[in-house]
Formats: C-alpha cells, sequence, structure tokens
C-alpha cells in the first residue's frame, strides 16, 4: 500500500484458488488488514465494444458475456470493472449471472477448461466519463488509470477479457516480472 491508496498487483487475478478459497480479492485485502468486497452492477449478453473485440478476437459487435463490477475497500469504491468473456464460453454459466462466485471468475473459468497462461496489459491515464465518476466518487478534475488486460490460454485463445478504472490518486500498480536466463 501507498499512503491512502492502494498497490495492486496482478498475479494474484490470473491464478485459480484451491477449493474453499476466497476470491483474490476478498484474500488480498484480508492479507493486508482491509476489508475488500464487490458488488456486481450487471452480468449478461451485450454487444462487445469495439476495444474488447479486439482483446478477445471477436467481429465488432458480437455477442460476448460481460460482468461488471464495483470493487470496493474498506467500503469505498476503489475500482470499476468490466470482465468479458466470449460468448460460447460463457453463456449459460455463473460467469453470466449476478450472484458472487466462490473463489473468482478465474477458478470458475479453470472447473470449465479455460486455464489462462498469458496475460497482456495495457495501462492508460485519462479523465473519466460520468457514469465512471459517479461510481467511483470522483471529484471534477480527478484522473483515472485503466488497466486493460486480456488473457490466453495455452492455444492463444483469449478467455476473458477486463477493462478496469481506478482512481489514479488513490493506486498505485505493481509488477513483478520473472526472466528465465538460459
Amino acid at each position: 500500500m501507498s499512503g491512502s491508496g492502494w498497490t495492486s498487483t496482478s498475479m494474484p487475478y490470473l491464478t485459480p484458488r484451491a477449493d474453499g478459497e476466497s476470491d483474490a480479492w476478498t484474500a488480498e485485502a484480508e492479507a493486508a488488514g482491509r476489508r475488500g468486497a464487490q458488488r456486481i452492477l450487471h452480468a449478461g449478453e451485450a454487444d462487445a465494444p469495439a476495444e474488447v473485440a479486439r482483446m478477445l478476437d471477436l467481429a465488432t459487435g458480437e455477442t460476448a458475456v460481460v460482468r461488471r463490477r464495483i470493487i470496493e475497500l474498506d467500503g469505498e469504491p476503489t475500482e470499476l470493472t468490466d470482465t468479458y468473456y466470449p460468448a460460447d464460453i460463457a453463456t449459460g454459466t455463473p460467469l453470466a449471472g449476478t450472484a458472487k462466485i466462490r473463489g473468482g471468475a478465474v477458478t470458475l473459468l479453470a472447473r470449465l477448461g479455460h486455464v489462462g497462461v498469458r496475460a497482456v496489459e495495457n495501462v492508460t491515464a485519462r479523465m473519466p466519463d460520468p457514469d465512471e465518476r459517479e461510481h467511483l466518487r470522483l471529484g471534477p478534475v480527478e484522473p483515472v488509470l485503466q488497466l486493460a488486460r486480456t488473457t490466453y490460454d495455452s492455444a492463444g485463445r483469449p478467455i476473458q477479457a477486463d477493462v478496469m478504472v481506478m482512481p489514479a490518486g488513490r493506486q498505485q500498480l505493481r509488477y513483478e516480472i520473472d526472466i528465465e536466463v538460459a
């Protein structure tokens, strides 16, 4: 953690959880002595926006399953996340519903036979749109960080696309990279 903000790492969100474990966000917050929660605002099929269609290798407007959530830390909104899945993977599964998924979506994907082995993340800074400003309780001139992550399976197929929007002044992103030496 940094000041009153939060330092976020990606690895826990890419790894399936063991049976009985909570989702990665709840566990990460608890390990830091904080309370993590999430509220699902919407879930179901939707036309994939152009950016997401590119991330998932879909045609623009092709149907995907989306889960929109507000991620909270100690009762305060810290992130607005839209997670998209190809419809053939997620339609008819709990990914398309509004109920909380025990162990998180990555764990459910693994149980469905879709294990992520590689992720690509792009981070940008920008001003929020009015909807993001309202959900994240931002002031009129507070910028956001947008992290767009695509997770791929061992065949190179994109299985999940996340578009996360975070208040820039309340977040720090931390990356650890293991380098294999030949």
